[in-house]
């Protein structure tokens, strides 16, 4: 059925007919027109009494449902700026490595004898090099210690380079190394070479998905972390032998935070986290802020996780 264009008076007219409480219309409003009626699609699912009958449960009000599209927004803009942190992190200790091994010019560090030698991989290590001299060569112009180091020494060491590189580029580096140097790397976040390999995608999707304006708080991932000590301290319950929170969801992603973020900002980090969980839960009247929690993945006992080794 084809999609007609709706003005902000039909808008809330339908949202009344979905038993949607509006207290205040010029209010809803101000928030369709800004934020776009769409917005609603993804965040009504708590609300709603089924997929089949798609009305909102008696007493829910608009205002419920913008306070948790903006509790997403709020979660998004904290988990990117610590991604960014530990973006950084990963690829400061990359290139250090790989330097500090191989030589800091590119003809050093992008020398195909420095990867896998598996030959079923020659293809993807000649790949990835490829890219990574099309991102030095496109990126590199635009920045300004990448054009200083060209102007001035006439090469561009991998400390700099790793600057204009795109995070996904380097997680793609890593899984090409030798295993020595990707246990050399591993090791500085005291993770084995495995986790390391599954987390660095994870941190790459929800990256995306902060940078934009994606739903976040009950996203899954395709990948599944490695059961870890924080499941079993935290007594996360079990389904068929499986735990059911922090493998796929929300909560897997902080648990990667904790083990790969320095304790300091992981701590600041939650705390500004368990802010916004507390203030949604404030708002929230017609469900209970364990449904939310339910849908993140976080067990009810998850500020725990700060205070354990």
């Amino acid at each position: 059925m084809e999609k007609i264009f709706k003005t902000l008076d039909e808008q809330i007219t339908i949202l009344r007919n979905k038993n949607l409480i509006i207290d205040d219309e010029n209010y809803v409003k101000d928030i369709l027109l800004r934020e776009n009626y769409f917005f609603i699609n993804g965040y009504r699912y708590l609300f709603i009494k089924s997929l089949t009958d798609r009305t909102f449960y008696d007493g829910t009000n608009f205002r419920e449902i913008y306070a948790l599209f903006y509790f997403d927004r709020q979660l998004r803009n904290i988990l990117f700026k610590n991604i960014l942190i530990l973006e950084n992190n990963i690829k400061s200790i990359i290139s250090y490595e790989l330097s500090r091994k191989y030589g800091f010019k590119e003809k050093k560090y992008l020398n195909p004898h420095n990867f896998t030698e598996d030959p079923k991989r020659s293809r993807q290590v000649n790949d990835l090099i490829r890219k990574m001299k099309r991102q030095i060569s496109i990126n590199g112009k635009e920045h300004a210690a990448t054009k200083h180091y060209m102007s001035n020494y006439g090469y561009i060491p991998l400390w700099i380079v790793v600057k204009v590189l795109s995070f996904g580029i380097v997680g793609e580096l890593y899984t090409i190394l030798k295993t020595e140097d990707q246990k050399a790397i591993a090791d500085n976040f005291n993770v084995d070479i495995n986790s390391l390999l599954i987390y660095l995608p994870i941190i790459a999707n929800y990256r995306n998905l902060c940078a934009h304006e994606d739903i976040c708080y009950e996203h899954k991932t395709q990948k599944e972390i490695p059961v870890t000590k924080y499941h079993e301290n935290l007594n996360i319950p079990k389904m068929n032998g499986e735990f059911i929170y922090g493998i796929n969801d929300l909560f897997a992603l902080i648990i990667i935070l904790k083990r790969l973020l320095r304790s300091d900002d992981f701590h600041m980090m939650l705390n500004e986290i368990s802010y916004e969980i507390d203030y949604l839960a404030g708002r929230l009247h017609s469900i209970n802020i364990d449904k939310v929690l339910d849908r993140m993945g976080f067990p009810k006992n998850y500020k725990e996780i700060v205070r354990m080794d």
